[in-house]
């Protein structure tokens, strides 16, 4: 059976190792704890801590949220691809995060590990490990986009040469807005139902999400800090506040971790942490042609080979 302290024990230090990684680059905001628990005899049982950090010279909202939980009956976004596992109860624990920088030159990132474990009477137990980060920019720096895919490659390398370009692949399709017909982003890794098909042993599968976790911090604040201090003016965060928008439309519609956490009944403020606090919508607006903002539509949000020189 898989060890679920040890998978415990990880995610709550991996959870804390962020929150001090993206606090050094704050001159003075820190994150507020949030811890919460949900009782014993309600459909969603468990508790998490709520990491939350608001307001800050660098990170306008930073959301990096544990949790362990488990309930009755999995919701419908859980076994759409597993049927068989309808009515089951389950166990399920992670970390999830979003970054919201304030400089518009500065990306948003994503990342998410987590454990699942599915039990119904009559069918053999399920356990699996998904997991990833992505990277959702707003000015195209071919330089940053490389050394975030470097990075992903690097957290897959132990594990085959394989990994990194299914991950990938997996990335660019997951993140992608049918109803826009583009990226979210420029992707990284994503991955899902890891050992479910009983070929990967427990410590290989909980080996490759620690990676995964592992490499989330080293990709991303050299980014962070390269990016900051840049200058910028109206124009740029009216583009930023507006491609923001991509991100709420792709978590609320398609975004599994959201819609299972809603359909379980989970804890709203913790779900919905990753949105961004200001966000702006214009109907059927087009960047100026020529524009670094339609160079990002152009030239950047396409699937591409980043590891190249």
């Amino acid at each position: 059976m898989p060890d679920i302290a040890r998978v415990r024990d990880y995610l709550i230090d991996l959870q804390d190792r962020i929150v001090a990684g993206l606090e050094a680059l704050e001159p003075g905001a820190r994150f507020t704890h949030d811890n919460w628990q949900r009782p014993d005899g309600a459909a969603l049982r468990g508790e998490g801590r709520g990491r939350i950090l608001e307001n800050g010279a660098v990170f306008e909202r930073a959301g990096i949220n544990f949790s362990h939980v488990t309930g009755q009956k999995l919701p419908p976004s859980a076994t759409a691809h597993r049927p068989d596992l309808a009515g089951g109860e389950f166990e399920a624990l992670g970390v999830s995060l979003v970054i919201h920088p304030r400089n518009p030159y500065a990306p948003t990132s994503h990342a998410n590990v987590r454990f699942f474990m599915a039990q119904k009477p009559g069918v053999t137990p399920v356990w699996w490990f998904g997991g990833g980060f992505d990277l959702t920019p707003y000015y195209g720096f071919t330089e940053d986009a490389q050394h975030w895919h470097r990075t992903a490659q690097a957290a897959c390398a132990p594990f085959g040469e394989a990994i990194y370009p299914r991950f990938k692949r997996w990335c660019d399709e997951y993140f992608f807005l049918k109803h826009r017909n583009e990226p979210r982003g420029i992707g990284g890794l994503f991955f899902d139902d890891w050992g479910a098909d009983g070929q990967i042993d427990f410590d290989s599968a909980f080996a490759l999400m620690r990676s995964v976790g592992d490499h989330y911090l080293p990709a991303y604040t050299p980014l962070v800090a390269q990016r900051k201090d840049t200058p910028y003016g109206e124009r740029e965060r009216d583009f930023q506040l507006y491609r923001r928008g991509r991100y709420v439309e792709f978590n609320l519609v398609y975004d599994r971790g959201t819609l299972f956490g809603l359909q379980s009944g989970g804890r709203t403020e913790s779900i919905l942490m990753s949105m961004p606090p200001e966000v702006r919508w214009r109907y059927q607006w087009q960047p100026e042609p020529g524009s670094p903002e339609a160079a990002l539509y152009s030239d950047f949000l396409h699937p591409k080979d980043w590891l190249g020189g």
